[in-house]
């Protein structure tokens, strides 16, 4: 069954498909945390893998409250010399705000991003190999940033290192904030069906942002039930976040693409 989060602004719904398990997941249930609206590609995928999954959303995502003041910022951010979208939303929302148009140098925190600009029209995408702040600080491209007009693209709050390292070598710093996160609703479905995870369940996370909204959601018994399940991460910040939070089984996904948390999942 699957579960989807009540916001406006995307549905997590898919119809169940028929069959007995066959594929490597073999009836297990994967939980998939992303925001609302953005988890059912991943559903499918668990889908055809033969898994069953559970959409527990901790996240929904929302257009700025001053849409006007966004729309200047980001066009004022495209004549800068650099120009860094840390999530496919970020691309998503900014475009919606004014076409991507910019002689910039394009950067993106992973692979997922950097296609969302490619669809966008943008030929020249740099992302790392390592899908994470500490991978795209590497890059050669900023690395000697003093004085240069550096633009942060994505919401509110997150990529801390990301922001402080770019200061500290010395990026005239511009955030352009074209969306924002908020914890998403989950209703006694949810809660239900989390109280009802066999132990064998794998729980995908790739956001400490959507697992701290989570725990402060779920009622103690539910989230120790999510708990008793292995946790399969996408960093190694994530997986001692996930050993804070009381998780005794952890597999580590290479990043956080779709395909590389499935393989963790799929892992005995």
């Amino acid at each position: 069954m699957i579960i989807g989060g009540s916001n406006r602004g995307g549905s997590d719904r898919e119809a169940p498909v028929a069959g007995p398990p066959t594929g490597r997941l073999r009836g297990r249930t994967v939980v998939i945390t992303r925001p609302v609206g953005n988890g059912v590609s991943l559903a499918r995928k668990v889908r055809a893998q033969g898994g069953q999954p559970l959409l527990l959303p901790g996240l929904a995502l929302r257009g700025v409250a001053d849409s006007a003041a966004a729309r200047r910022e980001w066009l004022a951010a495209c004549e800068g010399e650099v120009l860094i979208f840390t999530s496919p939303a970020a691309v998503r929302y900014a475009v919606a705000l004014a076409p991507l148009r910019t002689a910039a140098r394009v950067l993106a925190v992973g692979q997922g991003t950097a296609r969302a600009l490619r669809r966008h029209g943008v030929d020249h995408v740099s992302a790392p190999q390592r899908q994470d702040s500490e991978g795209l600080l590497a890059q050669a491209e900023l690395q000697a940033l003093e004085g240069r007009a550096v633009a942060l693209v994505g919401a509110p709050g997150g990529r801390g290192m990301l922001r402080t390292t770019l200061l500290a070598r010395g990026a005239a710093l511009r955030e352009v904030h074209v969306y924002r996160r908020v914890p998403a609703r989950l209703d006694r479905r949810h809660v239900d069906a989390v109280r009802q995870l066999p132990s064998s369940t794998r729980v995908l996370l790739s956001s400490a942002e959507s697992w701290r909204n989570l725990a402060c959601a779920l009622p103690p018994d539910a989230l120790r039930r999510l708990c008793a399940a292995t946790a399969v991460v996408s960093s190694e910040r994530l997986a001692q976040i996930a050993i804070a939070a009381g998780f005794a089984r952890i597999e580590q996904a290479a990043s956080a693409m779709a395909d590389d948390l499935l393989a963790a999942a799929m892992r005995d």
